[in-house]
């Protein structure tokens, strides 16, 4: 078992916030929830994709002037969406850089939009809004969002449309999903620059009864292995949490035998726990399983109705 050291992994600051917006309502939530994060002297870019209207128009015999035309509208579009996400940030007395990315100028396609902006821009956390069901933005829905997340550089706070609590304050109530990783605890370190003093802090394992690898390993032996793997990583949380002033708890909680899997107990556990921020690495395991399980990160990105962080690990991690 991984017996992970605090000591090891320095959180990397989160300095360059690129938002993503189109003209949806979720692009104008995913901003306020930047607007009100507590992240002093962090720089914000405001982008926008203005798609390639042969991408996403039944051409068929449009002329050249209305091919023209279609671009001017969709760049409008952007630019529109651009100026509504500035304004979320005019009393906040933060400097807001902005730009419109013309994919029929540049070339590529959305999603390489987004990867190539955040590598660009040296972005240490891209912010969305996410409409259930239909990936990351209206762009990028599919195989493709999970493209996005797996080839972006740098972290990503998903704000998904399903979250209508009010947006006033940073978040209050967060919880950190472990795995028994460098990177997972890596991911924990770089999220709580996000909590305040008051936030709430629930660190979480989640023991995977659910599994079924019976052909390679006996299940109630990579069950005990899950356990001790969880007991390790939360104390090494809770010694975390002892240098904060934070009010904060870990818990080790397990998957229902059957019908069920990590993800769902995650988004479950956000629920009746009320967070507002669920904070996951993206580069974690979970021991010989993570070949049969896939990515809980991704997994997690498309059930939850909470703000998601996925958290890239450090370099080192």
């Amino acid at each position: 078992m991984n017996t992970t050291s605090t000591a090891a992994i320095a959180p990397r600051a989160i300095k360059r916030i690129l938002i993503a917006v189109d003209s949806s309502p979720e692009s104008a939530r995913a901003a306020a929830y930047v607007r009100h994060l507590t992240l002093p002297g962090a720089r914000i870019r405001v982008m926008s994709v203005a798609e390639n209207p042969r991408a996403i128009l039944p051409l068929g015999s449009m002329t050249d002037a209305e091919l023209q035309l279609a671009r001017a509208e969709l760049a409008n579009d952007a630019a529109e969406a651009v100026a509504r996400a500035r304004k979320i940030f005019t009393d906040a007395g933060t400097d807001v850089e902005s730009g419109v990315v013309e994919i029929s100028k540049q070339g590529g396609y959305t999603a390489n939009a987004l990867i190539d902006a955040a590598a660009d821009w040296k972005a240490d956390l891209l912010v969305v809004g996410a409409r259930q069901h239909h990936g990351l933005l209206r762009w990028v829905e599919g195989t493709v969002s999970e493209f996005v997340t797996a080839q972006t550089p740098c972290s990503i706070l998903i704000v998904p449309a399903s979250y209508d609590a009010p947006i006033e304050a940073s978040p209050g109530r967060i919880l950190f999903a472990l795995d028994g990783s460098k990177a997972s605890l890596d991911a924990l370190h770089f999220g709580l620059q996000i909590a305040t003093p008051e936030s709430r802090l629930r660190a979480l394992y989640v023991v995977d009864q659910a599994v079924r690898l019976t052909d390679i390993v006996p299940i109630h032996v990579l069950e005990d292995a899950f356990i001790e793997e969880g007991k390790v990583i939360l104390e090494a949380a809770a010694r975390v949490f002892e240098d904060l002033p934070n009010a904060a708890e870990t818990a080790l909680v397990k998957t229902e035998p059957v019908s069920d899997d990590v993800a769902h107990a995650i988004v479950r556990d956000a629920g009746q726990w009320r967070a507002d921020l669920i904070v996951v690495g993206t580069h974690g395991r979970r021991g010989i399983a993570r070949w049969f399980l896939g990515s809980v990160a991704s997994r997690t990105a498309r059930l939850a109705h909470t703000p998601l962080l996925l958290a890239r690990p450090a370099p080192e991690a």
